[in-house]
């Protein structure tokens, strides 16, 4: 198939290479962009462990620090291996989304056991913290970069579309699959997308992107990439 991938550059190039390998061709359009933010603070003194929500989390808090002994609660197996090769040693995988982290979290610590630290982006999917402060957990959000939404598709996105050569697009993310879609109707291209399969981790993407009328709208059984992929 002829694919779209939709996650910030660096995670497209990777996936990009994975999928090639299948057979599959693809365009790579990031809806994101992602910066690390120098000036952030980071205070890891009183931290029991890390909540890592990203890879791009892993790689701008492995950047600011040379700890490597926390323990680290990554969502899912995908951040769970940045966070190895970034040389975290004592990394648990969760199941996927901000849910099952929470789950997670409450299984392996106490209230009482100390700071947990959500490294995390300027802009966040699910309220880690909300979730278990009302059982006592401390959760400290450190913001160490920015995740911008990109303002236009490019030109090779557009003709690509436009020539009826694209037959799916993959969404990582409510957020990136919302931005796709609105620039797809500021260039009156929505139409493109009865021809087109959307592939979503979760049911909010698929909400996010109902406005267009895909030709099909598949989820993940599960959100991981493993899953996503699996609809292919």
């Amino acid at each position: 198939m002829h694919l779209i991938v939709t996650r910030p550059r660096a995670e497209s190039k990777r996936l990009a290479r994975h999928l090639q390998s299948l057979g599959h061709q693809v365009l790579i359009e990031p809806m994101l962009t992602i910066q690390p933010l120098a000036a952030a603070s980071l205070d890891l003194d009183d931290a029991a462990a890390l909540l890592l929500t990203s890879a791009n989390g892993v790689k701008a808090l492995a950047r600011r620090t040379e700890r490597r002994e926390l323990p680290v609660l990554a969502v899912g197996a995908a951040t769970a291996a940045a966070a190895r090769e970034a040389g975290f040693t004592d990394v648990t995988e969760g199941a996927g989304d901000v849910l099952a982290l929470a789950a997670l979290v409450r299984r392996r610590f106490a209230p009482t056991d100390g700071v947990l630290v959500h490294v995390a982006g300027s802009a966040v999917a699910g309220d880690l913290a909300g979730d278990l402060a009302p059982e006592g957990y401390q959760v400290r959000r450190a913001v160490l970069y920015s995740a911008e939404t990109v303002a236009r598709l490019s030109a090779a996105c557009r003709a690509a579309l436009t020539a009826g050569q694209i037959e799916g697009v993959l969404f990582f993310s409510a957020r990136s699959a919302a931005t796709f879609v609105k620039l797809l109707l500021r260039d009156e291209l929505g139409e493109v997308c009865r021809d087109i399969a959307l592939y979503g981790l979760s049911a909010a993407v698929g909400e996010a992107a109902a406005v267009v009328p895909w030709r099909q709208r598949n989820i993940a059984a599960l959100p991981s990439e493993d899953d996503l992929l699996a609809l292919l």
